[in-house]
């Protein structure tokens, strides 16, 4: 990154400043964000209770749609699920609706139902072309005191913590896939799951080195054979002269070794993928850098709602950003 190579003289470098062009929007959108108006559709009224079973075994009372409805409220306004419960029974008595709220046993019990990951089909999301990609993961702690037994008595913790991958949309900021593993696995063994989740065709694919290889670059092209593939090779990656075909890493090796790290990563608009980085921020400031569930699959169920929590959000106020220009004296 630029930032890297300018360590030396980064006090002698100005910042760069945006001007907000839709400061208005934006600004009613934010406050939108912190607004208690809720309604409920009457497709949701008509949904709340579960369906009627039709194999073996006992009937469920409330849809996976009330059971996530009152996980994310909770989520949203940082309550356990004790105050889960009394907050989105006082909520519906206020909006003047009859309706049975799941109670925090049963939010606890369902959150651990395994769901399947929401695919990004083109046709629910119109976009002018092929998308362009930026991945990244991060760490999420896991719930308890064992980090702080470990600096104040030495104890050594067993808790671990968790490894949140995520797929953002560069063009409008969405969360598109997601995927949460144990702290153990590779960033480059989660991108065909993460790619799984995807039905739309990719242009580009950007991520940073830990994404290099050739497991990655086969990934992609069985996915989508004309993507663009934008990783930064190692610092002592060379060139195969033995291929028929010289491939997209072999293109970015030369064009590093004939020009530069620095004008490579400006041809090939590699620093949108600070997008990503600024996305896992987003996460962290308002969801938590910690989780809160402490089975593996509540928490699956926790990071999902999270996303899916930052995209509505991100829908209410997006703002548009154009970058100042620097008069000289």
């Amino acid at each position: 990154m630029p930032f890297k190579h300018n360590a030396c003289r980064r006090h002698r470098i100005g910042k760069m400043k945006f001007k907000v062009t839709n400061w208005r929007e934006y600004d009613t959108g934010l406050r939108r964000r912190g607004s208690l108006t809720l309604w409920v559709t009457p497709e949701a009224l008509s949904s709340w209770q579960a369906p009627k079973r039709t194999t073996r075994g006992g009937q469920p009372r409330y849809s996976d749609l009330a059971i996530e409805t009152a996980l994310t409220l909770g989520l949203v306004f940082d309550l356990r699920l004790r105050q889960t419960e009394g907050f989105v029974t006082s909520v519906l008595k206020l909006i003047g609706l009859d309706l049975v709220v799941p109670d925090h046993t049963t939010l606890s019990r369902r959150a651990n139902k395994p769901r399947a990951p929401n695919k990004r089909h083109s046709d629910r999301f119109p976009q002018k072309g092929p998308v362009h990609v930026l991945i990244d993961s991060t760490g999420l702690q896991v719930y308890g005191a064992g980090q702080w037994l470990e600096e104040k008595h030495g104890v050594k913790s067993r808790r671990g913590w968790r490894k949140l991958h995520l797929v953002l949309d560069a063009d409008s900021g969405d969360i598109i896939a997601h995927v949460m593993t144990e702290q153990g696995a590779g960033d480059a063994s989660q991108v065909e799951p993460l790619l799984d989740q995807i039905d739309m065709p990719i242009g580009q694919f950007t991520a940073d080195g830990a994404y290099d290889g050739d497991p990655t670059y086969d990934t992609i092209t069985n996915h989508s054979p004309d993507a663009a593939v934008i990783i930064p090779p190692r610092a002592n990656a060379v060139e195969r002269k033995d291929a028929d075909l010289p491939s997209q890493r072999a293109h970015h090796i030369a064009a590093i070794n004939a020009d530069g790290r620095m004008k490579w990563q400006a041809a090939t608009s590699y620093g949108k993928r600070s997008l990503v980085e600024t996305a896992i921020g987003r996460y962290k400031s308002i969801i938590g850098r910690r989780l809160r569930a402490r089975a593996f699959a509540a928490q699956q169920t926790e990071v999902a709602l999270g996303c899916s929590v930052l995209n509505r959000m991100l829908a209410c106020a997006r703002p548009k950003s154009v970058r100042c220009k620097i008069v000289a004296v």
